[in-house]
C-alpha cells in the first residue's frame, strides 16, 4: 500500500481548512453509511489505500473487493459506516485514488493480456512520465505490469541528452565503473548504435522511436555478432494499444509505454450514502 503520510497529503490539499458545507448542513456526531461502487467494468486498484483514509479517520470499513480484481459495473467495492462528516470529507480523495489508480490497472490488463497471447516472455512496463509516481506505479504491479525505474536513483539510463555530451562508450564505461550494483541501460535510435552499446557492455538497450521493421534489423544484427544473449532488449516511442502486437511479436524483451500513466482515462468509482446509523 501507498504510505498514509503520502495520501494524507492530497486530503490537506482538497480540504485546507475543512469541509466547509458538511460542517454547514450535516450536525456533528451524525453516523452514516455508505458504499462505493463501480460505475463501470474493469481490474479495481486502490481499495487499500482508501480503506486506510477512512479508516483513519474512524469509519468501519468492509472491503468486498480487492485490489488487482475484475469487477463489473454496479459492483460494490467498499462499504463504510462512521461519522458522515468524515466519510464526506475523505469521499473525494478517495475516489481519484482509486479512479486513477484503477484506470491505470485496467489499461495495464489489457495490454498484459494481449502482448502475452502473442509472445509470454515480454514485459509491458510504465516510465517515469508521472508526478504520481507511489500510486501511479502501484497501480502498474497491480494491473500486471513492471513498474520500470522509480527514480533517477534505480538504476541507470543513458538517454540522448548525456551522450550530446559524453560519448556513447565512454559514457557507457563510466556508467560500469560508478557502481556494480546499478543496471546500465542506454537509449539509442539506430542499429549501429545498438551494436556500439552492446559491444561496450550495456545491461539493457532500449530501442526508441523505431519501427518493428528497425527493431527486428537491429535484433538480427544483435545475433549475427553474439550480443543478443547479453543484453536485454527494451522497446518504447510510438507504441499504442492499436500496434502494441506487432512488437510483441518481436524477440524483446520489454514494452515501455510512458501513457500508461501520462494519458490514463481515471476508472468510474462512486461513493454513496445509504442513509443514516
Amino acid at each position: 500500500m501507498v504510505g498514509l503520510n503520502y495520501l494524507l497529503r492530497f486530503l490537506e490539499e482538497d480540504s485546507p481548512f475543512g469541509d466547509v458545507t458538511s460542517e454547514a448542513v450535516i450536525p456533528e456526531g451524525t453516523k452514516a453509511r455508505a458504499v462505493i461502487i463501480a460505475k463501470q467494468d474493469g481490474v479495481i486498484a486502490g481499495v487499500e489505500e482508501a480503506k486506510a483514509l477512512f479508516e483513519y479517520f474512524g469509519a468501519k470499513v468492509s472491503a468486498r473487493k480487492h485490489d488487482g480484481e475484475e469487477v463489473k459495473r454496479g459492483d460494490v467495492i467498499l462499504e463504510l459506516e462512521g461519522d458522515a462528516r468524515a466519510i464526506l470529507l475523505v469521499e473525494r480523495t478517495a475516489l481519484n485514488v482509486m479512479g486513477r489508480m484503477s484506470g491505470i490497472a485496467t489499461e495495464v490488463r489489457k495490454l498484459v493480456e494481449r502482448v502475452k497471447a502473442v509472445n509470454p516472455k515480454v514485459r509491458v512496463a510504465g516510465t517515469r512520465k508521472s508526478l504520481l509516481k507511489p500510486i501511479d506505479k502501484r497501480a502498474i504491479i497491480i494491473g500486471g505490469g513492471e513498474p520500470h525505474r522509480f527514480s533517477l536513483s534505480d538504476a541507470m539510463l543513458i538517454k540522448d541528452n548525456h551522450l550530446a555530451l559524453v560519448p556513447l562508450e565512454e559514457a557507457i564505461r563510466r556508467a560500469k565503473s560508478f557502481s556494480v550494483y546499478k543496471v546500465v541501460e542506454v537509449e539509442v535510435e539506430s542499429l549501429e548504435d545498438a551494436l556500439r552499446a552492446a559491444k561496450v557492455g550495456a545491461d539493457v538497450i532500449l530501442l526508441d522511436n523505431m519501427s518493428p521493421g528497425e527493431i527486428a534489423e537491429t535484433i538480427d544484427a544483435l545475433k549475427r555478432e553474439g550480443l543478443r544473449d547479453r543484453v536485454k532488449i527494451e522497446v518504447s516511442g510510438g507504441i499504442t494499444p492499436e500496434n502494441i502486437e506487432e512488437y510483441a511479436k518481436l524477440d524483446v524483451d520489454v514494452i515501455s509505454l510512458g501513457y500508461l500513466t501520462h494519458s490514463v482515462k481515471n476508472f468510474d468509482v462512486s461513493l454513496e450514502v445509504i442513509g443514516k446509523m
